[in-house]
């Protein structure tokens, strides 16, 4: 077993992407902030439970026996959605630019605390590995 099969890892990794791609989509809502019609767009977190083990949830299952069955749903990509602040000018753009900055800081933290735990993670891996006694 590898460091990268860990699950632990794997799903930070995982959040990491999930953040990189919600500051993309967040810098493409603040410029074009000033386009007309342009909707504001976000990335969707999954709060249901249920649907998130249907859609696989991020995760992938793997067959340990060959009596086991097949997962059959592949782990889903990230997709944006329409999400519009909550004001809209008259020319029908829907960006507030405080707010993505809100977001944007917002993701920001949740990236820091997600590295901070893969380091923290990988140097118990290191100290647990390491040969007693050195």
């Amino acid at each position: 077993m590898g460091v990268a099969d860990i699950p632990l890892l794997g799903q930070l990794k995982g959040r990491m992407s999930w953040l990189d791609e919600r500051q993309r989509v967040v810098a493409q809502n603040v410029a074009n902030s000033d386009t007309p019609g342009y909707v504001a767009k976000d990335l969707k977190v999954p709060t249901d439970f249920a649907a998130a083990l249907r859609n696989g949830g991020g995760l992938s299952m793997s067959r340990t026996n060959a009596a086991h069955l097949t997962s059959g749903t592949p782990v889903p990509r990230f997709t944006s959605s329409a999400s519009p602040d909550s004001e809209t000018t008259l020319d029908g753009n829907s960006v507030v630019v405080e707010e993505q900055m809100l977001k944007m800081a917002e993701s920001r933290m949740a990236y820091d605390a997600a590295i901070g735990l893969y380091q923290k993670s990988m140097s118990m891996l290191r100290l647990a590995a390491k040969v007693p006694g050195r």
